[in-house]
């Protein structure tokens, strides 16, 4: 499992002539590290005297936070573990006309697996930038600066799983289901930016105050 790895050893693997991992797993390891800062500026903040009436809030954040930072760790498996039988399928031999229908029948199904822990690391980043955007203004100012990190790690995560999700899109022969796909991921991509940079400059207007 890559996540078993230690996070020198995993960025060795990430450097290396393997497939795996690649961009996928590496946009949904930087997610779970930005929704693992909201977490620890609950947990930060939860239980200070100036915050005790959003105690519930800041659990809430925790519980919330904790699940999906889970999720987000497994995707970098599961983007790996799609990616080899997508490797697979574009090898396949294709010198018949049968061989060519039988290939690209399986790169369809491998295809569409392969878009889905992209789009799952684009909508769990988009749902762990709403948390932060709750954070911001229920935190400790000494710790404020970590929401800033965070949305930003989370921006910079659902562009890049956009892109994973492009790639695969583009040889996708289903148009209903390539467009459907396409706009669910520009809408989450637009939106969870939007937020994103709103969050970020309210911290930055805490911290120059």
């Amino acid at each position: 499992m890559l996540t078993d790895l230690s996070c020198r050893d995993f960025a060795k693997e990430l450097a290396s002539k393997k497939p795996v991992p690649g961009g996928g797993g590496a946009a949904a390891m930087v997610a779970a590290l930005g929704a693992a800062l909201n977490t620890m500026v609950a947990n930060f903040s939860y239980g200070k005297k100036k915050f005790l009436d959003v105690k519930d809030r800041h659990e809430n954040l925790i519980h919330r936070g904790e699940i999906l930072r889970e999720k987000l760790m497994d995707l970098v498996d599961k983007d790996a573990e799609f990616f080899e039988p997508l490797s697979k399928a574009y090898a396949m031999p294709s010198d018949t006309e049968e061989e060519k229908r039988v290939k690209n029948e399986t790169l369809q199904k491998c295809l569409m697996a392969a878009c889905s822990a992209p789009m799952e690391t684009l909508k769990f980043s988009y749902d762990a930038i709403l948390l932060h955007e709750e954070a911001v203004n229920i935190s400790s100012k000494n710790i404020i600066s970590d929401v800033g990190v965070g949305v930003q790690l989370l921006k910079a995560a659902m562009n890049s799983a956009y892109l994973n999700v492009l790639i695969n899109l583009n040889s996708i022969d289903d148009e209903y289901y390539a467009k459907a796909m396409k706009e669910e991921a520009e809408r989450l991509l637009e939106e969870g930016e939007r937020i994103a940079d709103e969050v970020y400059e309210q911290v930055v207007t805490i911290l120059s105050h």
